[in-house]
């Protein structure tokens, strides 16, 4: 039996509300861009770029919260924060569409949400 300690349990907990916060952080952000889209007149051609900018800041949002009371393993805790925000995002994507397939954009994301989350661990880590 594997004997899981208080500290590696509230270290997933962390991870797990990190990981949410960078959801809800990109519902905000994306209900804030489709009111833009709606009564401006922002170029459609522009979503792709600003869906990966608002996953971007909230898995750096999120990986930072997570990480800050943590206080270690900043680059492995934040990406765990990415690699579950993708996984949910994909997982739910699949469900909906019933497609799922992994294209340039995909994998774009894929790498972008992990590096991103290493980053947002590395700051949470380290801030004061």
């Amino acid at each position: 039996m594997v004997k899981v300690s208080e500290n590696n349990s509230n270290s997933v907990v962390r991870i797990l509300k990190g990981s949410i916060i960078s959801i809800i952080t990109t519902l905000i952000l994306l209900i804030i861009f489709s009111a833009m889209l709606t009564y401006t007149n922002i170029n459609e051609n522009t979503i792709p770029t600003v869906i990966i900018i608002c996953t971007a800041l909230s898995i750096l949002i999120g990986s930072q919260i997570a990480t800050s009371k943590i206080k270690k393993n900043g680059i492995l805790n934040g990406a765990l924060v990415g690699i579950i925000y993708i996984a949910f995002l994909y997982i739910i994507s699949s469900c909906i569409t019933k497609n799922f397939s992994l294209n340039n954009y995909s994998i774009i994301m894929m790498l972008v949400s992990i590096l991103i989350g290493g980053v947002g661990g590395i700051i949470g880590v380290n801030r004061k």
